[in-house]
């Protein structure tokens, strides 16, 4: 039985999905033994460390001039020692384009087959890559698993599910024939799906799967050969993704240098290298705005980027205000705000926030929020599971800064020891109340725990100012 066929079911239920716009998951999210088995916790964790301190040689790729890797894990504040194979540009480039040429020639039913059967094993390695994602990023356990395992799964299938329908939507052949009177014209047509050629898929350090899978599969399911550069702190989730893709097509018959893994170091990265080759056609990136732009600047390239933002909430009126305010804290606590959707400007009239019960004021509202921050924080069963571990040096330095905002400092930021992880470098949310006329302060996103309470005219500015917002920063 062919691969397709093994999986035709879940690609048919993954496109129906996606025209009824229902929910829809291959991959169930909780970590049940029931669903995945009763040793599939410990195993993964034993195997993670396991890696530790090695070589990582599960790639198939070839070429390799050395060895090298610098993740250190946020909580334990420590070397991973693992390393991995170092290609140069032009080595993945040559493999690249070498393999393109099998890959675009597979058709799209054999391409979803081995794409989806590379789910299905990476699917037995979600708590590995729960651990990996864990001691890369920092994010705490329950995130650690869903995002980078069964939601990072569910991503890469509907990628698969939208470029295989994609690519049956119109015949590949069939007898055209014109009328002309007393005799017709008949011939005999064939159409091609042509890919653009290779792939660069750019990662980020604190979703190193979730927000690289859907340029990965997505590029391979249209037949794009893909060079996958994750970032230097955040490597061995998307690794392991890279490892299984490869195992499969090796299986196969299929060159695995269809997808390679690109890894760099923070003294000597390639991104730029690989980026502006020409045989490069398709990127796709997650991380800061300045580079993502640089990025769409390149001529000759199609760029697909997910940049930085400045997440807005606007208050103006509330049902039960102290559920309002418990939700939004804890979007503001969760991963200690190191998410794209994480919220930093809370625009508030001055007037105050309606209620069913009255107004609330400004400062009542302000110390809501700070009251609940702390609830959360304080809380042993929850709150260092709730804000994991800080990525990147770099944030615990811009919180601290943060105290320096011009504005009355509602909560300052401190540190607390997570139960777990005596070492675990960790820092609580910052708030900050910040007049609507200082604009210049938070029209950039600070990335981090940071809270900006800003004092509104009413709500006509606050939706002005949100409104600029979205249009110039995202």
């Amino acid at each position: 039985m062919s691969l397709f066929k093994k999986h035709e079911q879940k690609i048919n239920d993954a496109i129906k999905a996606l025209h009824e716009r229902k929910f829809y998951a291959a991959y169930p999210e909780h970590p049940s033994p029931g669903i995945y088995g009763e040793t599939a916790d410990a195993d993964g964790q034993a195997k993670f460390k396991a890696s530790l301190g090695k070589r990582f040689e599960e790639l198939k790729q070839s070429g390799a001039t050395s060895w090298a890797g610098q993740e250190e894990s946020p909580y334990l504040q420590e070397s991973l020692g693992i390393s991995y194979p170092i290609f140069s540009t032009q080595i993945l480039v040559d493999n690249a384009t070498k393999a393109f040429h099998q890959w675009r020639k597979i058709s799209a039913q054999d391409r979803a087959g081995i794409l989806v059967e590379s789910l299905e094993r990476i699917k037995n390695r979600f708590f590995e890559i729960a651990y990996a994602t864990m001691h890369t990023t920092g994010q705490g356990y329950m995130m650690a698993f869903q995002a980078s395992g069964p939601h990072a799964a569910d991503r890469a299938m509907e990628a698969i599910a939208a470029g295989y329908e994609e690519l049956g939507r119109f015949p590949s052949a069939t007898q055209w024939d014109k009328p002309m009177g007393k005799y017709s014209i008949q011939l005999n047509k064939e159409w091609r799906a042509v890919p653009k050629g290779i792939s660069l898929v750019v990662g980020c350090s604190t979703f190193p799967t979730w927000n690289s899978v859907t340029g990965i599969y997505g590029s391979l399911i249209t037949g794009n050969t893909v060079i996958v550069k994750p970032h230097p702190g955040a490597i061995l989730p998307i690794a392991i993704f890279v490892a299984e893709i490869q195992r499969v097509m090796d299986e196969n018959g299929i060159d695995p240098n269809a997808c390679q893994l690109a890894v760099d170091t923070f003294d000597k990265m390639i991104t730029k290298e690989l980026a502006e080759h020409p045989a490069v056609k398709l990127i796709d990136y997650t991380g800061n705005s300045a580079f993502g732009s640089y990025l769409e600047s390149i001529p000759g390239k199609a760029v697909f980027t997910e940049k930085t933002g400045v997440n807005s909430v606007i208050m103006d009126s509330v049902e039960d205000i102290d559920k309002a305010v418990a939700n939004l804290t804890f979007s503001v606590n969760l991963y200690s705000g190191q998410m794209c959707t994480a919220p930093q400007n809370f625009f508030i009239p001055s007037a105050g926030v309606r209620t069913p019960n009255g107004v609330v004021s400004f400062d009542e509202f302000a110390q809501k929020f700070v009251d609940s921050v702390n609830g959360l924080v304080d809380n042993p069963k929850a709150g260092p599971f709730v804000l994991g571990a800080i990525q990147n040096k770099k944030t615990c330095d811009r919180v601290a800064e943060a105290e320096s905002i011009p504005g009355k400092i509602w909560l300052k930021s401190r540190t607390f020891e997570n139960p777990m992880f005596k070492k675990a470098r960790v820092i609580t949310p910052v708030v900050v109340e910040v007049d609507a006329s200082k604009t210049d302060i938070f029209s950039k996103e600070l990335f981090g725990p940071i809270a900006l309470l800003i004092k509104t005219k009413d709500t006509d500015e606050s939706i002005r100012l949100a409104q600029q917002l979205a249009q110039q920063h995202g």
